[in-house]
């Protein structure tokens, strides 16, 4: 997917496992599939995963940023009422990998999608659940820091003008523009909270046809709370988007927003991952379908 992607085998996993933490040498180490575009995944045992980023570093920002998420996994947890990726270890550079990677608890589930899902307006009143909670957590005074999602999405438009461009030959990008324009002026956000950052359909678990885990916490950060409206449009058909919308009281500038920050992450995602990833164009393609509809 990467121009500069390593890629790391299970073999070299299974070593640098027993080389770093032996108690768990004798468990079987199992690549899984994943869709994501940030880290390789691989099962260890029955209990844990292991995360290791495709452009691995072993420098002490990526140490400092993983130790930085595995803290922010822990908070999270005492204030959300789903499960969340409970930090075990952090792994350092050695054979076979050169970059720092991560230990986390196994959550069994399956990616959501409506096809897996039983009761689609009880999902979305369980996300919004989530996600309420997620933004009445206290920041301590922290703002948005500048480089993630949830500052102005006026500081977006460079980014989706030259992603339209890109997809003028996979998208309806004409009506596209003038949506994006709307959303772009909003009225911006008049306080700023904690934020998923990134809740798309692959980072929702669904057990026994209801959500049971949201994972991944790495874009976790503070900033504009419509940005976790994304599932509003990546996820959700139009009931249940509705029962969504309302369980957040979400004001139409905010609602504006968030199928701003939608069109953002999925104009930007389909030409990069049209040949590279197909279901993450396919989650863009569904995205902006949705927003056009």
């Amino acid at each position: 997917m990467h121009a500069d992607q390593v890629d790391v085998t299970a073999p070299e996993v299974a070593a640098l496992v027993a080389a770093q933490f032996p108690q768990w040498r004798d468990q079987p180490v199992h690549p899984l599939t994943s869709h994501g575009t940030v880290n390789a995944l691989f099962r260890l045992g029955d209990d844990l995963v292991l995360r290791f980023p495709l452009r691995p570093s072993a420098g002490a920002e990526l140490r400092a940023d993983l130790l930085g998420e595995q803290e922010q996994a822990r908070r999270v947890a005492a204030h959300v009422p789903l499960a969340v990726p409970q930090p075990v270890a952090l792994g350092a550079p050695g054979a076979g990998y050169a970059g720092w990677w991560t230990v986390y608890r196994w959550i069994p589930g399956e990616t959501a999608d409506p096809r897996v899902i039983g009761d689609l307006p009880a999902f979305a009143r369980d996300l919004a659940g989530f996600v309420a909670a997620l933004h009445a957590t206290d920041t301590g005074g922290r703002a948005w820091d500048g480089r993630t999602r949830g500052g102005p999405l006026r500081a977006q438009d460079d980014h989706v003008q030259r992603a339209l461009a890109e997809s003028a030959h996979l998208v309806d990008t004409a009506r596209l523009a003038r949506i994006w324009a709307r959303c772009r002026d909003a009225e911006p956000a008049t306080a700023e909270v904690w934020i998923h950052a990134d809740l798309m359909p692959g980072n929702l678990l669904v057990r026994d046809g209801r959500l049971a885990a949201v994972i991944d916490l790495e874009a976790l950060c503070v900033g504009d709370p419509a940005v976790d409206l994304m599932p509003a449009w990546n996820l959700l058909p139009a009931g249940a988007r509705d029962v969504y919308r309302r369980a957040l009281g979400v004001d139409d500038a905010a609602w504006q927003r968030g199928r701003g920050w939608a069109i953002l992450q999925a104009i930007v995602a389909l030409p990069y991952y049209v040949d590279t990833n197909p279901v993450m164009a396919a989650t863009a393609r569904d995205t902006l379908t949705a927003i056009l509809a």
